[in-house]
């Protein structure tokens, strides 16, 4: 079984947000599968995705911290500012987090850890809604 679809995610603020239910709502498919891999991509260039702590609301907020100081806005060696000051560190943090993210599926559940979730990561002050491509492969 093979199954793609896209979801349009609401416009969210900056920060990080968990959207593993969002992506899980758009599947019901994956109840299906006894094993496979979902799949999930981002079309963006300016937000990421990644698994990490989904209890803990103060790991959303650090992870936030930490990228403004990796990549702070008005630094004077970025030119590509051409859409505002958030964009170029937009850019950075989505380039170290990544696009994508890979989850197998066992038994028609993800098989993420007890504390796992997933993360998009808004990256601009206005960055709109936001398209996933959610691939799910399996049997």
């Amino acid at each position: 079984m093979v199954v793609q679809k896209q979801l349009r995610l609401p416009a969210l603020r900056r920060g990080f947000h968990l959207i593993t239910d969002y992506v899980l709502d758009e599947l019901p498919e994956l109840r299906q599968v006894r094993a496979g891999l979902l799949h999930v991509f981002i079309q963006h260039t300016s937000a990421s995705l990644c698994l990490n702590e989904n209890a803990d609301p103060t790991v959303r907020h650090d992870f936030e911290q930490f990228f403004n100081r990796t990549a702070p806005e008005n630094a004077p060696y970025f030119r590509h500012n051409a859409e505002g000051p958030d964009d170029m560190p937009a850019h950075l943090k989505a380039a170290l987090l990544g696009s994508s993210v890979s989850i197998p599926i066992t038994n028609g559940a993800p098989a993420l850890g007890i504390w796992q979730g997933i993360y998009l990561g808004e990256h601009r002050d206005h960055g709109g809604r936001r398209s996933l491509v959610l691939t799910l492969m399996g049997e």
